[in-house]
């Protein structure tokens, strides 16, 4: 299974982004999808996922036939500068399985 990510980039503060993930591969049965990010010398961290949903500044939608989540992100504030993760756990043919995008950077300038 591999997840791709896009949508990532430079935005001033305020500003909106949205990032999408699309999965491939493996016949995969999505039990959860989500979007973590990691900032510089943080762990990483939950943003949102389908099941427990988003904060008040981001929303996350999935398409669970496309198997394709996205994450729409506003008023966007210097501190969520990170690098955005998506994230996805469930079955294919081997078994259960959770798996990680490459990582698409944000960047909110002040």
């Amino acid at each position: 299974v591999q997840l791709v990510e896009s949508g990532g980039g430079l935005v001033q503060a305020g500003g909106s982004l949205r990032l999408s993930c699309a999965s491939s591969g493996s016949t995969f049965v999505i039990k959860e999808m989500g979007w973590y990010r990691q900032a510089p010398g943080k762990e990483r961290e939950l943003v949102a996922a389908i099941l427990s949903g988003g904060g008040s500044r981001f929303t996350i939608s999935g398409d669970n036939v496309k198997n394709t989540v996205d994450l729409q992100m506003t008023r966007l504030k210097p501190q969520d500068t990170a690098v955005y993760f998506c994230n996805a756990s469930g079955w294919t043919t081997s078994g259960w399985g959770n798996y990680w995008g490459q990582g698409t950077q944000v960047t909110v300038s002040s």
